[in-house]
């Protein structure tokens, strides 16, 4: 019976996580982060999986949106040489920091941008 609840608990957040990804373009991360640190992953290591999920997630929706003609492909090629710049950059960081300080830089992150969110 547990193993099955925890198998109904991850096929929620995948659904979760995917619904997030599609409507918020790569979003999934926000909900998939705090699962897995509540499945005991290790922070670094909850916030490199949750690239490995979302990313098939994002090519999907990617493949979606341009399908529907919903994608500016030229204004997103601006964004993508400094993005792999800031990929590389992060990924370093993510590496060396501390597991507190990675973990307090996630939650002000998603504080500012919710907070945003809500006066915008």
């Amino acid at each position: 019976m547990k193993e099955y609840l925890k198998s109904l608990y991850l096929y929620i957040m995948g659904g979760m996580i995917g619904a997030a990804n599609g409507m918020f373009g790569s979003g999934g991360g926000i909900i998939a982060v705090p699962m897995l640190e509540h499945d005991k992953t290790d922070v670094k290591k909850a916030h490199a999986t949750s690239i490995a999920i979302t990313l098939p997630l994002s090519i999907i929706s990617g493949i979606i949106y341009f399908s529907k003609g919903s994608i500016d492909i030229i204004f997103a090629l601006k964004f993508i040489p400094f993005g792999i710049l800031g990929v590389v950059v992060g990924s370093k960081l993510l590496v060396n920091l501390s597991s507190v300080i990675l973990k307090r830089m996630f939650g002000v992150v998603m504080i500012i941008f919710g907070l945003r969110l809500l006066v915008r």
